[in-house]
């Protein structure tokens, strides 16, 4: 049983305004794993003031670049040093498989360091050339902190998320409140650990879980200057209205019902393959989540037979067992909803390929859901238009390459997608007619340097490389 009873505030653990603890259970077979305190309102105004106190005090923003680069550098060697923690308890909480959770450390290691080297090479101060020689001004252009960032993080995976929003906040010199989800309440401790150990200023940095209404209670204050924030749509809008009546910096990574298209002349076998991580990953649980698999109708049924022996062949079941590929919902009420949209394919008129709304035998403790594959689906269907957040996969016919553009582009969200084909220069070619922030071709992973980010419903701004940093800076203009 992990416990935290006390709130990483500032950069310290203080004793929280309420002493209740939360019970967190296992997604697996709901065994108590931890407790947790939680932050309120006045938790987040101490967090808040410390973090508003030593921003205007300048302990880190006036920090140079190059010493808080090294910091940051130091904290990463942390987190990779103890990798196989991090995975174990992003496991215990969240039920993600631990083959994903394990392969997830690298990614955190590119991101960080993707980041890093943005930091090096950034143009923190530059003197521009006039357009006008004749011109007897200088301009001096800066790149300063925006303030205090409000970070606020989903549950679904939670090291990601809170890395890349604290990394970059903090290069370029903000104090930072992370706000993240009840259930991630044992890694996000672990997470605080570290920043700890890291050696930051007073002040500069607070990790709290805390629910919605305490979440909205951090993102209305007066003294945060940006909001950051990754999760659903519908609280994204929420957010983008409260941040326009006040006038904050707001970015935005939101839902996704993303599409794999594969084109006549793919290879199957390794397109179906792809796909496992693809469509798959983290037991379905992710915003990126290709699970709209466009096919063409002249290889229509091969491609569903192939789905269909991809997903019996994974194994349900423990997360800490190495052969298992898709554990449990985190929640209940995640369970839920995933049988109810099952339920409903079967309903809308959706051939059920292999799943089904019954809970795998054997796992009826854990939060499980059979996955799920539905052929002979229209894009209309909601199946087709809504973010499930599980393991379904549905599979759409198209007639030529435009009408794949159009049902891949029908669609209110825009964050990621794929295209598959043995040509990869006319895949290239493809992926430039879907409007999506991400597209992947022939299953290459999404990289840390470009920007990850979603058109429409899928949010507003991006995070990684260059651009994810210089959205948590303000521009300044010193003429001389």
């Amino acid at each position: 049983m992990i416990t935290y009873d006390k709130l990483f505030i500032g950069g310290s653990w203080a004793e929280p305004s309420t002493p209740d603890l939360l019970d967190i259970a296992s997604p697996h077979d709901q065994a108590p794993i931890g407790r947790a305190a939680q932050a309120h309102p006045a938790d987040i105004d101490r967090a808040v003031a410390a973090a508003r106190a030593s921003y205007e005090a300048g302990r880190w923003r006036l920090t140079p670049p190059a010493e808080r680069i090294a910091l940051l550098r130091r904290f990463n060697a942390l987190r990779e040093e103890n990798a196989e923690r991090i995975a174990e308890l992003i496991s215990m909480e969240n039920g993600s498989a631990r083959w994903f959770t394990r392969a997830g450390q690298p990614g955190l290691t590119r991101q960080a360091n993707a980041y890093l080297k943005a930091a090096e090479e950034f143009a923190w101060e530059e003197t521009l050339t006039p357009s006008d020689p004749s011109s007897p001004v200088r301009s001096v252009v800066r790149r300063e902190a925006v303030g205090v960032v409000a970070a606020v993080i989903p549950w679904n995976s939670p090291f990601s998320s809170a890395t890349s929003k604290i990394i970059p906040a903090l290069l370029a010199g903000n104090s930072v409140v992370l706000k993240v989800s009840p259930e991630n309440s044992l890694s996000m401790g672990f997470l605080a650990e570290l920043l700890e150990r890291s050696g930051l200023p007073e002040g500069v940095i607070s990790v709290l879980p805390a629910d919605r209404e305490t979440s909205e209670h951090l993102v209305s204050h007066p003294d945060v200057d940006k909001i950051a924030f990754t999760g659903s749509t519908r609280a994204g809008r929420r957010i983008a209205s409260i941040a326009g009546e006040q006038l904050k910096r707001v970015s935005l990574e939101l839902g996704g019902k993303s599409a794999a298209v594969i084109l006549p002349d793919a290879d199957i076998a390794k397109a179906v393959a792809g796909l496992k991580f693809g469509s798959l990953l983290n037991n379905g649980e992710s915003c990126i989540a290709q699970t709209r698999i466009l096919a063409p109708r002249s290889r229509y049924e091969e491609v569903v037979v192939a789905l269909k022996g991809l997903v019996e062949s994974l194994k349900v079941g423990d997360p800490n067992d190495p052969e298992t590929f898709i554990g449990p919902m985190i929640r209940p009420d995640q369970q839920e909803r995933v049988r109810t949209y099952i339920q409903l394919g079967i309903e809308e008129g959706a051939r059920l390929v292999t799943g089904g709304p019954q809970i795998p035998e054997g796992l009826e403790k854990g939060n499980y859901v059979t996955p799920t594959v539905f052929a002979d689906v229209e894009n209309s269907m909601r199946i087709a238009q809504e973010e499930i957040f599980g393991p379904v996969l549905v599979v759409i016919a198209y007639d030529d390459e435009d009408d794949a553009v159009r049902i891949a582009n029908d669609s209110e969200y825009g964050l990621s997608g794929g295209v598959w084909s043995v040509d990869e220069e006319h895949a290239l070619a493809f992926a430039r007619r879907i409007r999506t922030g991400t597209v992947t071709v022939n299953g290459a992973p999404v990289a840390f340097d470009g920007p990850f980010g979603g058109f429409k419903a899928s949010g507003i701004g991006r995070e990684y490389g260059a651009v994810g940093l210089g959205t948590y800076t303000e521009y300044k203009t010193i003429t001389v």
